[in-house]
């Protein structure tokens, strides 16, 4: 029997699932066959049905990275100054809105609206991202940083309409390019939030 090494085997499921995610925000989850997966990685099926039973198991995978990694940028932002933190995600994101991630972030809600299994993880997902929002806003307004008449749960759910907002203004319109518009976020963000 071989041995498994865990550092390759979790690199070889990361570069599947970075194929796999350039094949569904060009043609969707639909329209995208486990062979155009096979082939933007570089593999055989056989492979890479060692590391995913299924399209939709690696698409699913994807959505829970996607969760993983949200959770992961607000406990490394839990000791960060909460303004600069809070600003700081919307850079991140802006960056994310100028990729091919913002099709795949509609066509991920767009499988949510079918799949009971992709709804509930990215539901999850949403309330990490409220959640960590939420804190940051929780403590700007400690810090004296934020207004404090905006109740933080509140602040956050419209912070993250505003994420959906942008990445569905991209998909609409091609012309749209967030990073060049990265000022006016920040100007919109210090007028809305800011402590007056």
């Amino acid at each position: 029997m071989r041995t498994v090494d865990p550092a390759k085997h979790e690199a070889r499921r990361a570069h599947i699932l970075a194929a796999a995610a350039r094949c569904f925000a060009r043609k969707g989850f639909g329209q995208t066959r486990t062979a155009d997966i096979c082939a933007e990685a570089g593999m055989s099926s056989g492979n890479l049905f060692h590391y995913f039973d299924s399209k939709h198991a690696i698409f699913a995978a994807l959505v829970a990275q996607e969760g993983d990694e949200t959770a992961a940028l607000f406990a490394e932002l839990s000791t960060a100054d909460p303004w600069a933190a809070l600003t700081g995600v919307f850079e991140l994101i802006v960056d994310l809105a100028d990729g091919d991630y913002a099709r795949l972030a509609l066509e991920i809600s767009a499988e949510a609206g079918r799949d009971e299994r992709i709804a509930d993880l990215v539901t999850a997902n949403d309330r990490t991202l409220r959640t960590g929002l939420a804190e940051l806003v929780e403590r700007a307004t400690a810090a004296g940083q934020i207004d404090p008449g905006l109740p933080a749960d509140t602040a956050a759910t419209w912070l993250a309409a505003v994420v959906d907002g942008l990445f569905n203004r991209v998909a609409v319109d091609p012309a749209f390019r967030p990073a060049s518009e990265r000022e006016t976020l920040r100007v919109l963000l210090e007028r809305v939030l800011r402590k007056v």
